[in-house]
């Protein structure tokens, strides 16, 4: 910030050289090019464009780890997947992977650059509404200050999971001066909140747009706060109202997508579930619009990413996979599921051409929704042919991501071609779903409420995975799937977290939720190295030897933020 005012001043002092030999002062009257002025974003439609810059920002604008679909920080972090793909490519992954990254790393400043960009967009919004005053109604104020402070509120939201403290920066702050003064000493959750509650009162229930956040939308993410806050009263009361009463913007009442996979297709994009998600795009001229990460999170070689080769990053770890097994339709909650007896048949080893038969043990079928694994339809692609789509096995194991994947029938129109590789698509990707709430929910009651309430909650959603069984062509099911409700009334409490602590595995995996989940229940030293104990000793050059420790609960705050200001102005994480 110190060396941003250093390059103004020697901008403007070469302004002055170039008055000093002008002989006409016109050439200062040309309108900059590439920027607008705020006497051109004043009106109603110049200030609608500013706060939809202030939406762009939430995918990341290309930045690969910066975005809201955490797969970095949330899923491979959270022991859900490994870096995958081969050692030597985005190295940076590598440490995080293992918790052995500094705060001068590459990829530390990821969030939280784009967060703060974002931070910016929606502070230059309420600034540019404030100035505008009368200009526009008071319906307009409200209706564009309410979108800009929950966007903000989501930057920070990002921000304090990662960093847990950082600078807090509102629209009162002069960005001209003074900005490098702001401590990240203050908690960011109540500035969070008071920005949902301001977004709630003001929000309609319903948009004209999609894309755009509704009145729901801000009491889900309101909710889901307080779960982090530990406020589970107040949390339980949103979520009771949301369940009951929400509806998404075009006018459906929420609720789950009858079957699983059909959240992920371009084509049912702001279906029921979706509570709020960055709207993609595919063939607009541009792979920013589109999702700007999952380029590399594809099956290697001939997959879907061919021809380009590309890339085998993002591979469920084997913890994760075993994790679906069942017996009597119930998940194995005692964690024996790594266990020899349980664990889930692979290909570890297996060349595509050798003979393998897939597991033929009970599964819970969101395993086959959400993991490629070999001798198992993969989307309309073709039965996954194992070795011949993973860049390097030993790395990261034999698993390919299937979530957010573009399926054959889409290529052309929810799939770019117009970048390196085919990767990019254009399938919203949801950061609050209906399921994600109805199990916050379930934590909720757990806490505050009613147990049995939450296994209600439970069931809900195990029902629809009942009803949502893989089919390979012939109308047969492509693996052994057997899964159930909860039949027996949960009356201990730790009985219960435990059920809905797997639940959310189960239904949300690699969605960038686990490590997060882990933090606010403060599990993360137990199921890591849980995961690490297996993984590693089956990934031994990827994961050998790693453990987790509480020092990394926190992503440190990026070193070279506290080189530009100094460290009486910011305080680095304990342990970095």
């Amino acid at each position: 910030m110190k060396n941003f005012k250093l390059k103004i001043g020697a901008l403007l002092a070469s302004g002055a050289m170039l008055v000093a030999v002008s002989c006409s002062e016109e050439f200062l009257e040309v309108p900059p090019v590439g920027q607008l002025s705020e006497n051109q974003l004043s009106s109603l439609a110049g200030l609608d464009a500013a706060l939809i810059a202030a939406y762009s920002q939430v995918n990341g604008r290309g930045n690969r780890l910066g975005s809201p679909s955490n797969w970095v920080w949330g899923s491979i972090r959270g022991g859900e997947a490994n870096k995958g793909t081969d050692p030597g490519d985005f190295t940076s992954i590598n440490p995080i992977q293992r918790f052995e990254n500094d705060a001068a790393g590459g990829d530390m400043g990821s969030k939280y650059n784009v967060a703060y960009e974002g931070v910016a967009r929606a502070n230059n919004v309420l600034r540019l509404v404030a100035k505008a005053g009368d200009a526009i109604s008071a319906n307009d104020q409200a209706r564009l200050s309410a979108q800009a402070r929950f966007l903000r509120a989501h930057f920070y939201f990002e921000l304090a999971r990662d960093y847990n403290r950082t600078p807090y920066v509102d629209e009162t702050v002069d960005y001209g001066s003074g900005l490098e003064e702001v401590k990240n000493d203050k908690d960011l959750w109540p500035f969070i909140i008071a920005d949902l509650e301001f977004a709630i009162s003001k929000l309609p229930a319903t948009q004209p747009q999609v894309g755009r956040v509704n009145a729901w939308a801000a009491k889900s993410y309101l909710g889901k706060v307080y779960m982090y806050t530990k406020e589970f009263t107040k949390a339980k009361s949103l979520f009771d109202d949301v369940i009951a009463n929400g509806v998404t913007s075009n006018g459906l009442k929420y609720d789950l997508v009858p079957y699983y996979d059909d959240m992920f297709r371009g084509k049912n994009d702001n279906h029921q579930e979706s509570i709020w998600a960055y709207q993609s795009s595919a063939n607009t001229g541009s792979v920013a619009n589109a999702n700007p990460e999952f380029d590399l999170n594809f099956p290697y070689n001939t997959g879907p990413a061919g021809p380009g080769n590309c890339c085998g990053f993002f591979q469920p770890s084997f913890t994760f996979v075993n994790a679906f097994r069942t017996k009597d339709g119930l998940p194995l909650l005692d964690k024996s599921y790594n266990s020899a007896a349980n664990e889930v048949k692979n290909d570890m080893g297996v060349a595509s051409g050798a003979a393998f038969t897939p597991d033929a043990g009970p599964l819970d079928p969101r395993l086959d929704h959400t993991v490629g694994r070999r001798g198992i339809p993969y989307l309309d692609w073709m039965d996954h042919p194992g070795q011949a789509w993973i860049r390097n096995q030993p790395n990261a194991g034999p698993y390919s991501p299937r979530k957010y994947v573009y399926a054959k029938s889409e290529k052309g129109t929810f799939q770019d071609n117009s970048s390196w590789t085919p990767g990019y698509t254009g399938i919203n990707f949801m950061i609050i779903r209906f399921a994600d709430i109805l199990l916050l929910a379930a934590e909720a009651e757990i806490e505050a409420g009613s147990a049995e309430k939450a296994r209600e909650y439970v069931n809900r959603i195990r029902t629809r995975a009942i009803n949502s069984l893989l089919k390979r062509e012939d109308g047969s099911n492509a693996a052994n799937y057997e899964i159930s409700t909860y039949t027996a009334a949960w009356t201990d409490k730790d009985v219960a977290r435990a059920a809905v602590r797997h639940e959310r595995l189960l239904e949300l995996g690699m969605e960038g939720h686990r490590f997060y989940d882990l933090q606010r229940w403060g599990t993360a030293k137990q199921e890591l190295d849980f995961y690490f104990a297996y993984d590693g000793a089956k990934l031994s050059s990827a994961l050998g030897g790693a453990t987790y420790t509480d020092k990394f609960k926190w992503v440190p705050i990026p070193q070279n933020q506290i080189d530009l200001v100094g460290t009486d102005i910011l305080t680095q994480n304990p342990g970095f």
